[in-house]
Formats: structure tokens, sequence, C-alpha cells
């Protein structure tokens, strides 16, 4: 018999739950661009998997269209988030953005996909070389 039963309380597992901003983190999508009541409240971890097993519309949209956070535009871009910041890239972008940007390849973007091709290909070589 546990301590909880003889207290006369149920014994149950509370479920683990997380803020909104880490979960929009783990869904990849910009916190602000969500909707109130997932913002308002708290995820747990079965809600979480449920969203990313079948994402409603708004998820769907938002990661479709954006706004991106800062991590995924990077990803799109191809390059680090530092090198963002340096391109000047604050905010987060929409796809639209992100595509007008490819488009225009400024000189910042065409340095920075260099510099994180460059770090890959560093990366695979130490990793070969300690393998």
């Amino acid at each position: 018999m546990t301590l909880a039963t003889l207290d006369g309380m149920t014994s149950h597992k509370t479920a683990q739950t997380m803020k909104p901003a880490t979960a929009a983190k783990k869904l990849g999508v910009y916190l602000e661009a969500t909707p109130a009541e997932f913002q308002e409240g708290v995820v747990t971890r079965d809600e979480l998997n449920a969203l990313q097993a079948d994402p409603p519309e708004w998820l769907r949209e938002l990661r479709r269209t954006g706004p991106h956070p800062r991590p995924v535009v990077a990803a799109k871009l191809g390059v680090s988030i530092g090198g963002l910041t340096r391109g000047g890239i604050s905010e987060p972008l929409t796809t639209e953005q992100i595509d007008a940007l490819k488009a225009e390849n400024p000189d910042w973007l065409v340095r920075e996909r260099a510099t994180q091709a460059e770090v890959r290909k560093e990366t695979v070589r130490v990793k070969e070389k300690h393998d």
C-alpha cells in the first residue's frame, strides 16, 4: 500500500506540461503567430504529440506560410542564426519573404551560405577523422 493510498488520495500519473513558448519551439512555429488559446494555456506531452501527428489547420498554415521563427528562417535560407544577425535579419520572416530573399540572393546571403557549407565540410572531416 502506498503512502498516497493511506492518505485517502488516489494515485495517478501527472501529465508533463510545458509552457507555450517551449511547445512552439518544438513545433517549429513562431509563438506570437499561434492562436490565443495556444499562447495562454499549457501543453501536455500528449497534446504536443497529437499536434505533431495530426496538425490542425492553423498549425499547417503557420508552417506553410509563417511567420517563421529565426531557427526555421536560418534553416530555410541555409545559414546559421548568427548569419541571419550578420545579414541584418532580426525578425521572423514569412515564407514569401524568405523566397524573395532567396531570389534576390544578396551578398550577405551568398557569404553566409558559403560559410555554412565550410562548417558542414569541416564537421564531416573531423567526424571522419575520429571514427
